[in-house]
């Protein structure tokens, strides 16, 4: 936000006070603040965006602000585009977090498959796990330019699937598994098969939100023409999880997970699996071509 609106914020809220030295020193506490509202500009040059926002109970009324937010945020904002975020104040410092669209048809789109999904779940109990042979589930989940991706956009082309966190600390699991993402990328093409789409479901959607992966996606060079990194509602990630057979749990902060690689043929039929991050890059791209 900017410092003369903050400024102006202030003296709203509390009037022309002077604090003491001793309330002057004192840390500054941070707090939240859901928002929901719409982007008016994007200000590229100062890494801000302008928003008409509803009201925030307990912090202010509806009003058109300008916030701080991170670069993937920022990278994917387009003017007149619902959001819903976080804001979060630090003093007089006021930014964005956990930006996620919020316009009607995303959302709903977003909600009844997850609804479809967990019912599937439901229904399937104990054998809710796709074993090979099998066809995947159904899902729609946004992907890191904010938009709407339902299983179905994948239908007549080969996908590769695998699960990551974008905060994943340790190097055998998550980054290797990205590396390897990319290396049978490289290799496909180079082996002439132009018929694959290559899948990254977070496991971690309370922080991947669609700019966060846009700025991991970014910052490691990866070519997104083929390769969609995906979030959404936590509900619907934990069925994918079960329904793919991949363990996942936050414990002492730290999210503990198992790792598995699929390759879904054409029709959309679970043809190949490998466990952990050591799978052979030559294997798949060979099973793709025979595909």
């Amino acid at each position: 936000m900017s410092l003369a609106t903050a400024i102006v914020l202030v003296v709203v809220a509390t009037g022309c006070t002077k604090k003491s030295p001793t309330e002057s020193a004192a840390p500054s506490v941070e707090k939240r603040y859901p928002l929901h509202g719409e982007i008016v500009t994007v200000n590229s040059d100062r890494k801000t965006l302008t928003i008409s926002h509803e009201a925030i109970p307990g912090l202010m009324p509806a009003m058109t602000m300008e916030f701080d937010v991170a670069d993937g945020d920022l990278a994917i904002a387009k003017p007149g585009e619902r959001i819903r975020a976080e804001l979060v104040r630090t003093g007089d410092d006021f930014h964005l977090e956990k930006i996620w669209p919020d316009d009607r048809v995303s959302t709903s789109t977003i909600a009844a498959a997850e609804n479809e999904l967990r019912q599937d779940t439901v229904t399937r109990g104990g054998g809710a796990y796709r074993e090979v042979g099998e066809n995947m589930p159904n899902f729609a989940l946004y992907d890191q330019q904010g938009r709407v991706v339902p299983a179905a956009r994948f239908r007549g082309r080969q996908i590769m699937l695998n699960f990551i966190y974008t905060r994943c600390p340790v190097a055998t699991m998550c980054p290797a598994a990205t590396l390897r993402m990319m290396a049978v990328q490289k290799a496909a093409r180079a082996a002439g098969v132009t018929n694959l789409e290559l899948v990254s479901i977070s496991l971690d959607p309370a922080y991947d939100t669609p700019g966060v992966l846009k700025e991991y996606a970014k910052v490691r060079g990866i070519d997104t023409g083929n390769f969609s990194f995906l979030t959404g509602p936590e509900p619907a990630i934990r069925d994918l999880l079960t329904q793919f057979g991949v363990i996942a749990e936050f414990k002492d902060g730290l999210l503990k997970h198992s790792l598995a690689t699929l390759l879904i043929d054409e029709q959309g039929r679970i043809v190949h699996r490998a466990d952990g991050s050591e799978w052979l890059v030559d294997e798949f791209v060979e099973k793709m071509r025979k595909g």
